[in-house]
């Protein structure tokens, strides 16, 4: 590894094809390899996107407002004017040091101007930083940088377990502000949909709890409240309590607000699953109420009585046909057989009309 940049690279024909590890894109970010002209920011967390983005530009031209080191362009413009990339990537800085070019809103239709820019890129250092949307394994524009040996792409996925885990601790560590379990396991329930919106959730409960103090899940339950979080609660419990006319307006409402169609199918697969694990302690010989307690995060109290009357509804054997209709509609969404929109749609429609019909 040439600089100790960390990165994946295949060997074809001497030629590198520079496929960053996502285990390893915060180190990319931080220092990203001198020899790259340009880098494909993209996936379904639009938050992730912009901070990544930011930090990326920030390691190359330190302010990313400086508008002697960086540009500022968007993909429709670049498609009227494709002459003002080469332009602006062969400009000089007059103060000094490196610069970046951001594009912004960018899409398949720019894919032939980065080819050919990439293909023969104009003297200089300057770094080209690439914004786009959710893209497709078969995207034009995914494909370009991942080959390319002068490129790299950063995926930017809704955060799992563990990244959302790293980011509560450095967020709130920033703070000095500890957790509870119970804390934690709500704030890993509750937040995750947007890096960014995330990030503002947890600096608020930091400031609503005060350095150096812990938060108790009354004081989580009390401040944090991820618009996404809110919006996939009243998804999942429309759907699993048959109510199709609620589930409908809430989609609505959720694909307007760019939550993406896989994040609200985990969304409604991890609400099963925590109705499957409480319909199996109930089987046990707990009563209800004793079996929700043992969840983490604890259900929402006024999600309550709701969540008791959808456990009476969903029975073990139900519940693993719903997550089966959930696993197929995500593989579904990947492979891009329909609008992911459309197959989130139905899939969940599914679930509510086997809610209704077992009420």
């Amino acid at each position: 590894m040439r600089r100790g940049v960390l990165l994946d690279r295949t060997a074809t024909n001497e030629n590198r094809v520079m496929k960053i590890a996502a285990a390893r894109i915060d180190a990319f970010v931080a220092r990203p390899d001198p020899a790259t002209r340009a880098v494909l920011i993209y996936g379904p967390d639009t938050g992730l996107v912009r901070e990544r983005t930011t930090n990326l530009i920030t390691a190359v031209a330190e302010d990313p407002a400086d508008p002697f080191r960086v540009a500022e362009l968007s993909g429709p413009a670049l498609k009227a004017d494709p002459a003002r990339l080469s332009d602006e990537a062969a400009a000089i800085s007059f103060t000094g040091g490196r610069r970046a070019v951001r594009i912004s809103g960018a899409d398949d239709g720019l894919t032939a101007l980065l080819t050919d820019f990439l293909g023969a890129p104009p003297g200089g250092d300057t770094l080209i930083v690439v914004e786009a949307g959710d893209l497709g394994p078969r995207a034009s524009l995914r494909k370009l940088f991942d080959g390319a040996d002068n490129a790299a792409s950063l995926p930017c996925y809704t955060d799992d377990g563990r990244s959302l885990g790293s980011v509560i601790r450095e967020t709130l560590g920033r703070h000095n502000v500890s957790v509870t379990r119970d804390s934690e396991a709500f704030l890993m329930q509750n937040l995750g949909s947007d890096r960014m919106v995330s990030r503002s959730e947890l600096e608020k409960l930091a400031l609503y709890v005060g350095d150096g103090n812990r938060a108790e899940i009354a004081d989580v339950i009390a401040c944090v409240g991820d618009s996404a979080g809110y919006s996939l609660d009243d998804i999942v419990f429309a759907a699993a309590g048959g109510d199709g006319k609620s589930l409908d307006r809430c989609l609505g409402r959720a694909f307007d607000e760019g939550i993406q169609p896989i994040v609200i199918l985990r969304a409604m697969s991890r609400h099963m699953q925590r109705l499957h694990l409480v319909s199996g302690i109930v089987n046990g010989g707990a009563s209800p109420d004793q079996a929700m307690k043992k969840l983490r995060p604890p259900v929402f109290f006024k999600q309550a009585d709701v969540f008791r009357a959808q456990l009476r509804v969903w029975r073990p054997r139900r519940i693993a046909d719903a997550l089966e209709i959930l696993t197929e509609a995500e593989l579904d969404c990947k492979i891009n057989v329909l609008p992911a929109e459309t197959i989130c749609g139905r899939a969940l429609m599914r679930i509510a009309q086997a809610g209704r019909a077992r009420q």
